[in-house]
């Protein structure tokens, strides 16, 4: 446990000097710019690891299954690492958990840089947007469904392991929900442009017969 207190101090020291760097580094950003620009780094790197121990490394999170994974989700997830640290098992979901919940991360960090940037209403946007929803619905519907069926069949997990990762599944569908709304809100906007700009081209040739 030693060992693990040490690690997990250095970790936090480590992106606290991070921080301050970029700080340092882009004086002319704003404090938030440089702590999204660490979390975009902690979230790529976090998909980087989870996803060769749970895929590569192995063994394979459905075959194996052992244990669970704003505030809800952080805390759910706080606490189902520190039980996988205690009870030393599960340690296999666990990073398949954190690689499907953090590989929209990076997205999710993009998009606030480009709306930073002015960048947001362009083609790039629209890019980020859909895949971050594609992502969302493949990592933390399907494959987070399948492997908690796994999870839930399979005698080895504890009882209370499987509610966690029923809670934390639980939780995804209350962000599917607000997920499905912000796509409806933009599919609307969309349709909206392509009927404006559908209008000023009209308008524009009628205008151009007119001469």
């Amino acid at each position: 446990m030693a060992v693990l207190v040490v690690c997990a101090l250095l970790c936090l020291s480590g992106w606290v000097s991070l921080y301050f760097i970029l700080c340092n580094i882009n004086g002319s950003r704003s404090y938030e710019w440089n702590c999204r620009l660490v979390t975009l780094f902690h979230g790529i790197l976090a998909v980087c690891i989870t996803a060769y121990i749970g895929y590569v490394d192995g063994p394979w999170p459905f075959t194996y299954p052992e244990g669970p994974v704003m505030l809800a989700h952080h805390t759910m997830s706080i606490l189902g690492i520190l039980l996988t640290l205690w009870l030393g098992e599960s340690g296999i979901e666990s990073c398949a958990v954190l690689f499907g919940s953090e590989i929209t991360n990076p997205l999710l960090q993009a998009r606030w840089f480009l709306k930073q940037t002015g960048h947001y209403g362009t083609l790039l946007g629209d890019v980020v947007d859909v895949l971050f929803v594609l992502l969302f619905v493949v990592m933390r519907i399907f494959v987070g469904g399948t492997m908690l069926y796994c999870e839930l069949i399979s005698p080895r997990p504890r009882f209370f392991i499987k509610c966690g990762g029923v809670a934390m599944y639980a939780l995804s569908w209350v962000f599917m929900v607000d997920i499905v709304r912000f796509a409806i809100r933009k599919s609307k906007s969309w349709h909206k442009q392509q009927r404006d700009q559908q209008g000023a081209v009209a308008a524009n040739g009628h205008e151009g017969k007119k001469d």
